[in-house]
C-alpha cells in the first residue's frame, strides 16, 4: 500500500525505517514539543516500529503510521489515530533538516485523504503545544479551527512541568 503526492510516498512505516526513524524520535531539539518523545533509546524506537508495523494488519487499529519518503529517503512521518469510527486524531514529525518546506502539511493532506477514501472518517482533530507555532499553524493551514486551549499537557521532554495544549478539528460533509 503506498500513497503518493506531488513530491512525496507514504507507506506503512516498519522496523526497516529504524535508523532514520531513530534519527528524529531520539532527537531533543526535534521532539521539544512532544508529549511522548524523545525516545531514550534504539530499542524502545524498534519497539514502536514493531507496534506499528502489527497495526497495519489488526481489524481495529489503536493507530496507522505512514513513512514519509521523499525521493526515497525517509524523512518523518504521519499518523492516523482512528477515534469513534469515523472520526480521527491526526499526528505529524519531520526530521528538523526538512522543516520549512511544506513536506508536513503535504504529507497530512495525503492522510487526511487516505483516511476519507479508504477508511470513512468524516472528521479529524489533532493537537499540539501551545508553543509549537509551526504545528497548529499546519493545523489551520489544513482547514482546521481551534476548539480548546486547556492545561495539563507534559512533554517528556520537560519533566513533571505542565504545559497548554491546542485543539484543533474539522469536519467533512
Amino acid at each position: 500500500m503506498r500513497v503518493d503526492t506531488e513530491r512525496l510516498s507514504l507507506r506503512p512505516i516498519s522496523v526497516q525505517d529504524l535508523e532514520t526513524t531513530h534519527a528524529y524520535a531520539a532527537d531533543p531539539e526535534n521532539t521539544k514539543y512532544m508529549m511522548f518523545l524523545p525516545n531514550e533509546s534504539l530499542a524502545e524506537t524498534e519497539e514502536w516500529l514493531r507496534a506499528s508495523e502489527a497495526m497495519w494488519e489488526s481489524p481495529a487499529p489503536h493507530h496507522l503510521e505512514f513513512a514519509i519518503l521523499l525521493e526515497g529517503r525517509h524523512i518523518g512521518s504521519v499518523t492516523l489515530y482512528p477515534d469513534d469510527g469515523n472520526r480521527m486524531e491526526l499526528g505529524w514529525i519531520l526530521h528538523r533538516d526538512f522543516w520549512g518546506r511544506g513536506y508536513a502539511l503535504e504529507a497530512a493532506r495525503a492522510a487526511i485523504d487516505y483516511a476519507r477514501e479508504r477508511l470513512g472518517a468524516r472528521g479529524f482533530y489533532a493537537q499540539c503545544d501551545s508553543e509549537n507555532e509551526p504545528s497548529y499553524r499546519l493545523m489551520e493551514r489544513l482547514g482546521m479551527r481551534r476548539v480548546s486551549c486547556v492545561g495539563g499537557r507534559k512533554n517528556r521532554s520537560m519533566g513533571d512541568k505542565e504545559r497548554m495544549e491546542l485543539t484543533y478539528e474539522m469536519k467533512i460533509d
